[in-house]
């Protein structure tokens, strides 16, 4: 992907070249006239160039030097009327249609990445339970597992050293995005190799670097796709990432569980390491994106990042960003923390669940993302914040209908389909315009650091709500619970005024000097 540098001088014409054709008024000019306004580009060169010839005639050998002049300035004309010529309205074959830029490198880019990233993290979440399970663990040691999810949420604090440092010196983000993946492909096929009964230490060990590993890509990738996405295709762009990121679970979470009924689990890690070797060679291949400058210092990395974002937003802008973070999600997150739980309280039995419900709520999730993404394209990403927004908060009255209907008898399953499309499409609608915001919100030279900032205060308030939806479900009730979750995403909304305005244009934060 040729850099912006490279772009400009692929189009700038060369200033050595055209200091040297100056002085030379005798040469005649190309014949061939820029299409669409042909005649007023050779007249206007044709003009030009006579003013040359009667200069050069006219004056005697020592005002060579204004001839000369005059030669240059008909050379700028003849320059300037083409660059006229040119300059006539974009056609259509230059306007990128929504396919070109749905199928194109960057977009590539953005899937083999997502995939990529989301892979560790089900390693973790589906197939380490059940490798330990399946092998005769306790439940209350395979509960001690979810440890192991600390550095995803604490990943900002080595963040800085992400930003800071170089590694193999092939890029700033390409060492780490190299290094994560050569340790994960090395960990997870290494996992396989262990009886979890003998060697239960060596386990946990691995599923640490795992998770410290899958953190650390995470915070790089993020960075990288913030650095190379162009602003207005930060939107269709984070949305790919994230659909890819869940579509990844299809692997450990389904393909690598049904291997382990027919061979070992040394074959299953295997080939669940090997699914991330296309990525790694990929990664091989990325380009830098050329960046102001890199942190000078260890501390410029620490403190710059929270400095700069301050700086630019202002102190009450910045805290305006901060909650709205905190609560454009948080409705529709609470809204799904028990979501099995009450399709069972609802009557659904677990196969109608397994069915309906999951594969309902992946797809539409995928589907709902896709589409944000690509209506950001058009909208823009402050105002695809308002209609995904809302979309999302009214999506929840589903449940409500749901949970009333529930007092008189189990719901129909096609009724609990539409809903949980509306659920979940609406949700990946307003993910994928909240990731684009995020990506926004950052400055290039600190991607790193204040992604992994903003990211992890997203997820905060999430876990510690979550926490507490038990308990409200027992003292509100199914019915007034998603109610009270549809009020609790009216803050998050009512903050867009502030952060995000519907008549704002998207900008993206220029790197610091």
């Amino acid at each position: 992907m040729p850099s912006t540098a490279s772009r400009e001088s692929a189009t700038t014409p060369d200033a050595t070249t055209t200091a040297t054709a100056a002085p030379a008024p005798q040469e005649q000019p190309s014949s061939k006239a820029p299409a669409g306004v042909g005649g007023i580009a050779t007249n206007a060169g044709t003009t030009a160039q006579s003013t040359a010839t009667a200069a050069t005639t006219a004056v005697p050998a020592a005002s060579a030097s204004v001839a000369a002049e005059s030669a240059a300035a008909a050379t700028a004309a003849n320059t300037e009327a083409a660059g006229a010529a040119t300059a006539t309205p974009e056609s259509p074959t230059q306007k990128k249609s929504v396919w070109r830029e749905i199928l194109s490198k960057r977009m590539g880019i953005c899937v083999v990445t997502g995939f990529a990233s989301g892979m560790p993290l089900f390693v973790l979440i589906n197939l380490l339970s059940a490798f330990l399970r399946k092998e005769g663990l306790d439940l209350k040691v395979i509960g001690a597992f979810s440890l192991m999810m600390i550095p995803y949420t604490w990943k900002f604090v080595w963040a800085p050293l992400v930003d800071r440092y170089q590694i193999f010196h092939l890029g700033r983000r390409k060492d780490w995005i190299i290094l994560s993946q050569v340790v994960l492909i090395i960990s997870i096929s290494a996992m396989g190799f262990f009886d979890p009964q003998q060697s239960i230490g060596m386990v946990a060990l691995l599923a640490t670097v795992i998770a410290f590993s899958s953190a650390t890509q995470d915070i790089v990738l993020d960075a990288y796709r913030r650095e190379f996405l162009p602003t207005h295709e930060l939107g269709l762009g984070n949305a790919i990432f994230v659909n890819a990121y869940r579509v990844a679970g299809l692997v450990p979470g389904g393909i690598s569980l049904i291997m382990a009924d027919y061979v070992s689990w040394t074959v299953v890690f295997n080939f669940t390491a090997a699914c991330l070797i296309p990525c790694l060679i990929l990664s091989l291949f990325l380009r830098e994106q050329n960046i102001a400058h890199a942190p000078r210092s260890l501390k410029e990395a620490v403190v710059e990042p929270f400095r700069e974002f301050i700086t630019r937003r202002g102190v009450l802008a910045a805290l305006f960003t901060v909650c709205f973070v905190f609560l454009y999600k948080i409705g529709d997150s609470m809204a799904l923390a028990l979501a099995t739980p009450f399709y069972m309280d609802l009557g659904y039995n677990l196969t109608t669940i397994g069915i309906v419900a999951k594969n309902v709520g992946l797809w539409s999730t995928v589907i709902g993302g896709l589409l944000g993404g690509v209506f950001m394209l058009k909208l823009g990403i402050n105002r695809a914040l308002w209609i995904f927004g809302f979309i999302q908060l009214v999506t929840i009255l589903g449940f409500v209908l749901l949970a009333h209907l529930g007092q008189y008898g189990t719901p129909s399953v096609w009724l609990l389909a539409v809903v949980l499309i509306g659920e979940y499409g609406g949700g990946g609608l307003g993910t994928s315009a909240f990731v684009a915001f995020i990506a926004k919100e950052t400055n290039p030279v600190y991607t790193a650091t204040q992604l992994a900032l903003l990211s992890s205060f997203s997820a905060v308030p999430r876990t510690f709500c979550n926490a507490t939806t038990g308990y409200l479900v027992e003292g509100l009730g199914w019915e007034n619970f998603f109610i009270l979750c549809t009020a609790l995403a009216v803050p998050g909304m009512l903050l867009l005024f502030k952060v995000a305005p519907w008549n704002q244009k998207d900008e993206s934060v220029a790197p610091s000097a």
